[in-house]
Order: C-alpha cells, then sequence, then structure tokens
C-alpha cells in the first residue's frame, strides 16, 4: 500500500447532453446543426487541482494523456486584496486555509465545462465564489460570490445548462445560469452543503449536507455534536423542498446507531431506484431504496492494516470518499480514502475485486467511454485509470497539486492552453 500522507478530503459524473424538441423540419436542421458541434468539440476530463488553483485537461479515454492546463485564478491578485482589506473575510480564509486545507488555500474545488465547450465553471473555496473562465483566453466571463465565506461541491443539470453549488458556511445551494452566472434560484439545506446531484430528467437536485468535520469530537457517541446532517430534495423550477431524509433514523433501524449519518459522495442506480452512499468514518457505502425510503444493503470494504484506527487522524472526517457507477450500472467503484485503495465491486453481489494501490483516492468518476473509472490521487498528484471489467489499472497520469473532483467536459478539438 501507498504511504500514508496527509491530504485534504471534503465531499457522479454529470454528461453534458443537449436536448432538442422541436417540430420535425426544425428539429432536422438542429440536429445537424448539433451533430457539426459536436465534431468540433472533443470530450475530455477536467481534473481541479485544488492547491494549485489550475485544472488539467486530459484525454478521457485510452492513455488519459494531458493536453493542457487552464489557470482558474487568474484574479488572485485582485482576490486577495479584497480579504485584506477586509478583517472578517481574511478570518474566514486564514480558517479555511488552516482547516479545511490542512494549511494551504482552496483555489478550485469543483468544475464543469459549459455545452458549447468554450468555457469551465469553476467553485473556489478560499475565494467563495464560482467563477466561468474563458478556456480560449484564460479571463474571467463572469462571478458569483456565493453566500457566506466557502463555496463547496457542484452539480451541473444534464441540460448542462444550469449548475448547482453549495455555499458550505451559509447552508445554501445556489443554482445558476451557466452561461451568464445569474441566479436562477436557492434553497436551504442542512449544516454544511456538499454533494449535490440532478436527477437525469433535471426536475430535482438531491443535496447532502455533512455537519461539521473539522472538530475532534469525532467518538460514536458525540456524533450528536456534528450538527443537522440531512438529505435535502429540491424541485429544480421552483427550489422548494419536496423531500428531507435524515439518514440517522435509517441507520438506526438497521441497528447501526454508532455510525455517522454524515452522507458523502453518492452515485443513484441507472434507474435512479437505488442511492449508493458513503458516510464519514466508514470504510465501505450503503445501499438506500428511494421507494420505500430504507436501507437494503451494507458494504463493509477492506481495511489497510496500515490505516490508524485513530478517528481525529482522518482528514475531514473521512474514510472512504470518492464513488461512481459504470454506466450500465453493473459495477460500483470506490475510492478507499484513508485505506490507500480504490477497487471495483460488482452491484449484484457487492463482491469487490483487486484493491488496486493508490496515494489517497479521493474521488472517483467514469472515463469517456464507459470502461474505466478514473480516481483522482491526492497523496500523489496523479490521476489513475482502473478497467471495470478486470478491476486493474490502466494507467496513471500526473497532474497538479492536490487533485480532487475529476469530471467529464468538453474543449474545442484544437483546443491549447491559453499560455500555449
Amino acid at each position: 500500500m501507498a504511504a500514508f500522507r496527509t491530504r485534504h478530503l471534503c465531499s457522479v459524473a454529470a454528461a453534458l447532453v443537449l436536448t432538442v424538441t422541436a417540430p420535425a423540419a426544425v428539429a432536422t436542421a438542429t440536429t445537424s446543426a448539433t451533430a457539426t458541434d459536436a465534431a468540433a468539440l472533443r470530450q475530455v476530463l477536467l481534473v481541479a487541482n485544488n492547491w494549485d488553483g489550475t485544472a488539467d485537461v486530459i484525454k478521457s479515454t485510452g492513455d488519459y494523456a494531458r493536453i493542457g492546463r487552464i489557470n482558474v485564478i487568474p484574479d488572485k491578485d485582485r482576490r486577495m486584496a479584497e480579504i485584506n482589506a477586509d478583517p472578517i473575510r481574511w478570518i474566514a480564509f486564514m480558517t479555511i486555509r488552516n482547516s479545511v486545507g490542512e494549511g494551504h488555500d482552496q483555489f478550485v474545488d469543483d468544475m464543469y465545462s459549459t455545452p458549447d465547450g468554450t468555457s469551465v465553471v469553476v467553485s473556489r473555496p478560499s475565494f467563495a465564489d464560482v467563477v466561468s473562465i474563458d478556456v480560449a483566453t484564460g479571463a474571467v466571463n463572469w462571478r458569483f460570490p456565493v453566500s457566506g465565506y466557502r463555496a463547496d461541491h457542484m452539480a451541473v443539470s444534464p441540460d448542462g445548462k444550469r449548475v448547482a453549488v453549495s455555499a458550505s458556511t451559509s447552508n445554501t445551494v445556489h443554482v445558476l445560469d451557466i452561461d451568464s452566472g445569474r441566479q436562477l434560484g436557492s434553497y436551504s439545506t442542512g449544516d454544511k452543503p456538499h454533494e449535490n446531484i440532478f436527477t437525469k430528467d433535471g426536475k430535482y437536485i438531491w443535496t447532502m449536507s455533512i455537519g461539521d468535520v473539522t472538530t475532534a469530537l469525532d467518538a460514536p457517541w458525540l456524533d450528536w455534536t456534528k450538527g443537522d446532517r440531512r438529505v435535502t430534495v429540491v424541485d429544480a423550477t421552483t427550489f422548494q423542498p419536496v423531500r428531507t431524509i435524515d439518514m440517522r433514523q435509517r441507520l438506526d433501524a438497521i441497528g447501526l446507531s454508532d455510525h455517522s449519518d454524515a452522507v458523502r459522495p453518492a452515485a443513484f442506480s441507472p434507474d435512479e431506484s437505488k442511492l449508493y452512499f458513503q458516510v464519514s468514518f466508514f470504510n465501505g457505502f450503503f445501499e438506500y431504496d428511494v421507494a420505500t425510503d430504507r436501507i437494503t444493503r451494507t458494504k463493509t470494504l477492506p481495511e489497510n492494516p496500515a490505516t490508524n484506527d485513530d478517528r481525529t487522524t482522518f482528514v475531514n472526517d473521512s474514510r472512504h470518499h470518492g464513488l461512481s457507477m459504470r454506466p450500465d450500472g453493473s459495477k460500483l467503484c470506490v475510492a478507499g480514502t484513508m485505506d490507500d485503495y480504490a477497487t471495483v465491486v460488482d452491484r449484484a453481489t457487492l463482491q469487490e475485486g483487486p484493491l488496486v494501490p493508490v496515494s489517497k483516492p479521493y474521488w472517483a468518476t467514469v472515463g469517456g467511454d464507459g470502461k474505466d473509472c478514473v480516481v483522482s490521487e491526492s497523496g500523489a498528484d496523479q490521476v489513475t485509470a482502473i478497467d471495470f471489467a478486470t478491476g486493474r489499472k490502466v494507467v496513471s497520469v500526473p497532474v497538479g497539486d492536490h487533485p480532487q473532483r475529476v469530471r467529464l467536459g468538453r474543449v474545442a478539438a484544437d483546443w491549447t492552453s491559453p499560455a500555449g
């Protein structure tokens, strides 16, 4: 197993699909135009390098070679001047650096490309904002300051037109127009909203609140001190809640009162009847049946003997952080973060495959052709592809400092980095 290295762990890659409904004649013309546009774009993976403030653009299949790099903090000097001039913002900035940032500034957490491939939209925790960066020029198109003092995970709607971002210190999710940055709406959540997922029809957003993950009150009997942790499901048009799920009750019902109810990364089955999710401190995941509103299966994964079982050493309360599903729903890919491995799990049997040694895997997504799982190694500054079919490593590719989210996106077919 890879050597222990402390790295920041926070909290479903979204397919950017354009949908057109029109009369037959118009639809034919639109389909032709869309095909032309698609031919001018290439699918890529975007790797968010948190401590660098950069995004690596790599191939989405094959050898996953790096194509280029984007500076996502071109306005750093201006933002720092604003922070230094405001004592409250400076205190918040330093708190982020010395708590969840582990002594580092968090310059990029999450990112998506726009449907036309001209821009990337980035959440920047330390700057408490979301920005759109022109990938051709490197310039900022628009900036949206979130409420509170920290921006976190995002999600993009299936049509690629809306982006939802968690404002973790204000218990709010903002939903923005991806092209203009205009706020379309917002809604309240539990404490510290983290992961967001749009349903595949774009009608609902599921938001998972993880509570306070920076305290040392990590013993199971002190779990109540972590705050209000719940799953909030809202109507993506009205932004009104349609359902609230308290996993504490569902865990207690299956005799797991000693497990945290802080839902971390999650993935829906293709028909969205099941939700698979990780929680704080646990080396495994759960299966939740949406219709019956209950946890139906628990999967405990192997522990690395080298992992310190002192829960206070789990960075930001995570043990396993990263979960994705093969497009056909047959396999799950799990990032065993504190145990320094990633593994592919058969969804029917919940049997894990080989434990692939990786260093602090932070996130798991699906490659462009659906054949591989791609994990970010925050402890080794690289991403590693694992074959869903065999569970074996395919390739590792170096990226920037402390990679976090990895998302599918698009850029122009002939794109090169703004700096050349």
